[in-house]
């Protein structure tokens, strides 16, 4: 199954977060929150970025992309806002992996570093694995983790994925075939369980 149509306005609200595509109008909170990234943190933390080429007609087309890749069923790009004051949290994504009889996707999320520490990557994951059931269809979402990146197993953990593997030379990052930890959950399993802290 290849969603036919897809819906540009997909949202839902946490108690303090609304994780949605993103808008036009999104732009100045977006470049303060990754323009105000603390130093990276660890190998897997970003930090601060150049931010220069990113003007708001870049952010247009950078919507247009993410408007594009979810008409193919390519992938699904979120952001997640602060409900007190519209700030940019951080971005989650879905890839889709596999549609037919096995409805598979692959999540990836940033949490601004600025925002560490207080919960808001669990309820942001929480929060679009529920997206990922009730608007996009998929059953089976994995995460794919390198193997030192511990907070990243946390979070996967806290928002109720399980371990299940190591993929061994799995991807080409840090100029080589790198192992992953490949973390999962069966959405239609578990779809109480959304509502829980």
């Amino acid at each position: 199954m290849i969603l036919k149509e897809v819906n540009f306005e997909i949202q839902l609200e946490t108690e303090r977060l609304i994780v949605r595509s993103l808008r036009k109008e999104d732009y100045p909170n977006w470049l303060t929150e990754f323009e105000s990234r603390k130093p990276s943190q660890h190998r897997h933390d970003e930090g601060k970025k150049d931010m220069s080429e990113c003007t708001e007609e870049w952010f247009v087309k950078l919507i247009a992309k993410h408007r594009e890749l979810a008409a193919n069923d390519i992938a699904y790009i979120l952001g997640a806002f602060r409900k007190s004051d519209n700030k940019h949290i951080g971005m989650i994504d879905f890839s889709t992996l596999e549609r037919m009889d096995f409805q598979w996707g692959r999540i990836g999320y940033t949490i601004h570093n600025q925002h560490w520490r207080m919960g808001y990557g669990k309820e942001a994951v929480k929060a679009a694995l529920r997206i990922a059931q009730k608007d996009l269809g998929f059953h089976r979402i994995e995460a794919h983790i390198n193997v030192d990146n511990t907070a990243s197993m946390k979070l996967a953990e806290s928002a109720g994925m399980k371990f299940e593997c190591k993929r061994e030379g799995f991807i080409f990052e840090f100029g080589e075939w790198t192992d992953n930890l490949i973390y999962f959950i069966n959405l239609n399993d578990i779809s109480s369980s959304f509502n829980e802290d």
